[in-house]
């Protein structure tokens, strides 16, 4: 790029130099004079390169640039500064918009260019190019290229397809290692290890393979094996071929640390074949343990084959340093004769590793049940406790509960470390450890680590302030996401109270503060902006903040925070001074994902008013359709590399909209997906393509590199998936010719095949069909996969089923522990019979994870509940932690066992209420066991109460919501407002509202972000009332709750100011009310147009246009023209 600089500052000493006859080319050295040539021709990249390569040995001089000038003068050339700057310009943007142009013109560089270029481009340098006056960032300008993901897939292919031939095997290597660690790029594919070098020196060869086992994880499962092939093939070639044959292996120690997690690729007789001597040498190495803990994903029968070889090989499998140095191959262990206890604690400690298996978690926990027997032989469990690591996760809640206190306490340091404890399990031990403690400190809360969300809410609120404050801020604060908003609540109430909430404020960090009420904000002074940098804010507490510290505070310290810029409103954008606002746009673009579709549309508007010239493509999306119309020729590519890397569901939620975008896409795109370019160009649009343009629009070629993008899609349609399958059947054929590498490719794609395809598959690759299904949602969405999974799991482990003596349950299977965690949501499948046939060991082992299974009918669920009053006894005697580990299987409960249970815990209500099926009477049931088991009344409920009970507040009767304490209902009103209640609960809801905010019609922009789905209460002349300006702060989730007779008051202007996202939300019912203006008005706000606080369209684009003359009428300047100016035009010395 520096290059550039040259021809630039040549050309412009040419409009101020006089060229006389008498000077003469004479004496031009022949690299320059190639140069010039190269800039005659329009060859600008070749001669940028070769006057780099000329200034690295020599000094440029005035006689220099005067042969130079006469050169030009000979060649009867003459250059206007205006059409080189236009020429270069062009070609510069081709160069990082057009990537296979770029290839091309690499493919041409003659090899001194070549290695000139790759050195400039892959310098560790952080240093400028300095010529007089002029200054060039050489860091900058490679952060510009590498920005582009197409120029980094050309210089990956051009490394692979040249380097090797111009510069030194290292120098490549460290090339490519740069090249391929840009995020989220995936350059590595099968068929590219073709173009590998074959014949590498073991340094380099040491250096890429490094590279290889560091993308492991990036990369897909048949590029795994390729890559596999290739160290292979040059491994072997390393050996004598004298030294390996059918019976001896060119596998050695060294070979195997070479490899590294690719030795999972390695075949079952190969690994049978590897001399003892190199095994033992291996296991020796230091570094064995350490690689032998990633490999995730090696299948059972190597494992065991590894076992077996480091067995023979003479180290002793019961000794507990052989046992250290295992480590993923003990999650396969299976020499369990005559083991004595202290190997089988040794080997549990080791297994605390084995979560992180791709699979096989059924064997893994069987193991760890047999290994618990083991460890604990001739001594209870209070004894071992502390010695069993994460396999005490296994014990039920009978085993727990039989703990003493001082066992718990004793072995607190083990159990703190364990991850994958049931929500039951953890109350508990939480519970057995305080009571050995007696009193709760920060102290003893930090000792207990994930235990800590097992402490009941009234245990946090009945603790010190001071303490509490230490515990929000202190190594406890890791777990905060993982506590019930109930807790929240509760320690924030709690310390809210006291006097020392002023000072904790400062300290509450992250998903912490975000629970911290808005009326509790409100009491508080001494705010600054640096404080806000830590924390996770809701919007309506932003939209207070940033009002309250702007009169302290400058924006840009305001904007700095990150979160802060959740409330800046549309009035302060458009108050923003043209240069403050191009200078800091910086601040909203990478706080994108922050802003609300509303936000993001006032930046559009805002910069389209002051430079639409430098305006960020992606930003077109946001306004009306027809801007759209600006997005062409040399504005394509930026425009869908820019979206490429947005979220187009967070900028604009319209499906209108997107639709309208997807087919500018297309014709950009000349109606077609071509290659693996085009797929690097669309980023995540691919989510979002039509499904006529997945089938008939994306290559083949494309659809390979595609596959991996797909799989990381949120939300495809149905229809997408469809022509998704069918390209997928396309490239890899029928799916009895797939291979394990790539089922699992495909990934979640594989619900979509038949019944009979995937039967194949199960029968071919159980383990990877069963790894694949525990990612798989509901049954709705994978019923053929799940009903398959279900079929060959239970038909596999039906010998090893434990006899059944009930008569009832003669000629009857029953799900034994390993079905049930391999099954996880196909659980469904079991009929009631077979559930009603579960034996109580099994339920009581497995209540939680059958609790999860979100398709169990009504019947399912009944059969389950009465299996575990069978195994509990009666419905008086349960625990909370009982009903607790029910889950979904509570919902079977009736209105009069309800009644039975023991509901004092706000606790317990908090895990129930999370449940959003509960009938009318279930719900009024379950209010009424928690106010009459913990004495209760609704006027004494505190905030975390209000909060833990959630939906069931949704049950209550008016004069029951008018009971409720107004400063506690303002505590709670953040969390009410997520409630989906009935329109007359609402309506009391905004009673109680008006008690703390005021009446509804005073509200501002931050309480009608509090209060939610409140705001459905809200009668015709309330909404009539508001603001057109507070019309985009209603939560979207409001605009849904609005009853359609209400929502049709609003006057149109009103409608046309709900912004993009509010507008979506409209629902069919309220549209149908609506008059011909008013849905004229929701289109204009679904289409992002000018609000009239703004200038309107026509207005602007005529002035603009007058401004910016392009053809057509359309800015001729984007983003990247801007840059490239700033870079380019520098001062110069005259």
């Amino acid at each position: 790029m520096s290059g550039l600089l040259k021809i630039w500052f040549l050309l412009i000493l040419m409009n101020h130099a006089e060229i006389t006859d008498s000077q003469n080319s004479e004496g031009l050295p022949p690299l320059l004079r190639k140069a010039v040539e190269e800039v005659i021709t329009g060859k600008y990249l070749n001669a940028l390169l070769d006057i780099l390569h000329f200034q690295s040995s020599n000094v440029w001089t005035t006689d220099t640039l005067a042969k130079v000038m006469a050169y030009f003068h000979a060649r009867e050339v003459m250059f206007t500064f205006s059409s080189l700057q236009m020429s270069i310009q062009s070609y510069l943007k081709n160069l990082l918009y057009q990537p296979r142009q770029l290839l091309s013109e690499f493919q041409q560089l003659d090899q001194q260019q070549f290695q000139t270029a790759m050195k400039y481009l892959f310098s560790s340098r952080r240093d400028r190019l300095e010529m007089g006056n002029i200054i060039l960032d050489l860091d900058k300008i490679r952060e510009k290229v590498f920005q582009s993901p197409g120029v980094n897939r050309t210089l990956f292919l051009i490394t692979l397809e040249e380097c090797f031939l111009a510069l030194s095997a290292m120098e490549c290597v460290d090339i490519l290692s740069q090249v391929l660690r840009v995020p989220a790029m995936q350059y590595l594919q099968p068929g590219i290890t073709g173009s590998l070098p074959k014949d590498l020196q073991e340094d380099a060869f040491r250096n890429l393979s490094t590279v290889f086992k560091d993308l492991y994880d990036k990369t897909s499962a048949n590029t795994q094996k390729a890559l596999y092939g290739w160290m292979k093939q040059i491994l072997q070639k390393s050996c004598n071929a004298s030294e390996f044959n059918e019976s001896t292996s060119w596998v050695s120690a060294e070979n195997l640390w070479i490899l590294g997690r690719y030795m999972v690729h390695l075949p079952l007789e190969e690994i049978l074949k590897i001399s003892l001597s190199e095994i033992r040498l291996f296991i020796s190495y230091d570094n064995a343990t350490k690689q032998l803990d990633t490999v995730y994903d090696i299948a059972p029968d190597l494992a065991q084959a590894f076992l077996e070889r480091i067995n023979s090989s003479g180290f002793d499998m019961r000794n507990t340093s052989t046992v250290y140095r295992l480590g993923l191959l003990v999650c396969f262990y299976d020499d369990m004769e005559q083991m004595d206890a202290t190997v089988a604690r040794a080997l549990l400690h080791q297994m605390i590793k084995c979560n992180q298996l791709r699979g096989f978690q059924a064997e893994v926990q069987k193991l760890k049940a047999q290994l618990l027997n083991i460890a604990m032989q001739n001594q209870t469990l209070n004894d071992t406790l502390g010695s069993l690591s994460d396999a005490v996760v296994g014990l039920t809640s009978s085993q727990l509960e039989s703990l003493s206190p001082e066992a718990v306490h004793n072995a607190i340091s083990t159990l703190n470390q364990v991850s994958g404890w049931a929500k039951s399990q953890v109350m508990i031990l939480a519970s057995k450890y305080l009571s050995y403690e007696k009193v709760l400190s920060y102290y003893n809360i930090s000792q207990m680590g994930a235990l800590v969300t097992g402490i009941s809410t009234q245990s946090f609120y009945s603790m010190n302030p001071k303490e509490l404050s230490q515990v929000i801020r202190g190594t406890t604060s890791q777990y905060s996401s993982d506590l019930s908003p109930a807790q929240h609540q509760g320690i924030l109430r709690k310390i809210a109270a006291s006097r020392d909430f002023s000072s904790s404020i400062t300290d509450i960090q992250g998903a912490f503060f975000k629970e911290i009420p808005l009326s509790y904000l409100w009491n508080e002074t001494g705010y600054n902006s640096s404080m806000m940098k830590e924390k996770e804010l809701r919007r309506s507490q932003a939209l207070y903040l940033y009002k309250l510290l702007s009169r302290k505070n400058s924006p840009a310290d305001l904007l700095s925070t990150g979160q802060l810029v959740k409330g800046v409103t549309c009035h302060l954008i458009e108050s923003m001074g043209a240069d403050f606002f191009l200078n800091h746009f910086k601040f909203f673009e990478k706080n994108l994902h922050l802003l609300s579709p509303y936000q993001v549309n006032c930046l559009a508007w805002k910069f389209w008013k002051v430079s639409n010239a430098s305006m960020p493509p992606f930003l077109l999306f946001v306004l009306p359709v027809e801007y759209l119309e600006y997005v062409s020729g040399s504005l394509c590519v930026p425009f869908i590399a820019s979206l490429g890397k947005t979220e187009m569901d967070i900028v604009n939620p319209s499906l209108h909209k997107k639709s309208a975008v997807l087919q500018k896409v297309q014709e950009c795109l000349n109606g077609s997906i071509a290659d693996e370019y085009d797929v690097d160009l669309l980023g995540n649009l691919i989510c979002h393509l039509p499904p006529a343009s997945i089938r008939g629009r994306m290559s083949l070629k494309a659809m390979a590199i595609a596959l991996h993008q797909f799989k990381l899609c949120r939300q495809l349609s149905h229809e997408q998936k469809i022509e998704i399958k069918y390209k997928l059947l396309e490239l890899y054929g029928s799916p009895k010719t797939w291979t394990a590498e790539t089922t699992l490719d495909v990934g979640p794609f594989i619900a979509l095949l038949s019944k009979g395809e995937l039967n194949v598959l199960a029968i071919k690759f159980p383990n990877i069909i069963l790894q694949i299904a525990k990612t798989i949602g509901p049954i709705s969405s994978a019923e053929e996969l799940l009903s398959t999974v279900f079929e060959f799991v239970s038909n596999t482990t039906a010998s090893n089923r434990s006899s059944i003596t009930s008569p009832d349950c003669l000629g009857t299977r029953a799900p034994s522990s390993d079905e049930i965690i391999k099954l996880a949501e196909a659980n469904a499948f079991w009929s009631v019979q077979e559930l009603k046939c579960m034996d109580a060991e099994t339920f009581d082992k497995n209540v939680e994870l059958l609790g999860t299974v979100s398709d169990f009918n009504s019947s399912q669920l009944t059969v389950l509940k009465e299996k575990a009053k069978q195994v509990w006894g009666s419905l008086s005697d349960w625990k909370s932690y009982h009903i607790v580990s029910l889950g979904r299987i509570a919902l079977a409960l009736t209105e009069n066992e309800i009644e039975e249970l023991d509901l004092h815990s706000i606790d317990t209500i908090s895990m129930l209420s999370q449940h959003t099926e509960w009938t009318f009477t279930q719900a009024r049931s379950i209010l009424q066991g928690f106010l009459e088991d913990s004495g209760h009344t609704i006027s004494t409920l505190k905030s975390f109460d209000l909060v833990g009970l959630g939906a069931i507040l949704c049950a209550l009767n008016s004069t029951e919501i008018m009971s409720i304490r107004s400063a506690e209902f303002s505590a709670a009103v953040a969390r009410i407002g997520l409630l989906f209640c009935s329109t007359p609960v609402l309506k009391q809801f905004k009673k109680m509202a008006e008690l703390v905010f005021g009446i509804a019609t005073s509200w501002n922009n931050s309480i009608l972000q509090e209060i939610g789905t409140i705001a459905g209460g809200l009668n015709e002349d309330e909404l009539k009332a508001f603001d057109k300006n507070l019309m985009p702060y209603f939560q979207p989730v409001a605009i849904k709750n609005i009853p359609a007779e209400i929502f049709q008051a609003l006057f149109p202007e009103q409608i046309a100011n709900l912004g993009p996202e509010n507008a979506a939300m409209v629902t069919e019912s309220q549209r149908e009310r609506l008059s011909m203006s008013q849905l004229q008005s929701l289109q204009l706000a679904l289409d992002g147009a000018r609000t009239s606080t703004q200038e309107t369209h026509s207005n602007t684009s005529t002035t603009q246009v007058a401004q910016t003359p392009a053809p057509s009428g359309a800015p001729h300047l984007n983003s990247f023209s801007i840059w490239l100016c700033a870079v380019f035009v520098l001062p110069l010395p005259f």
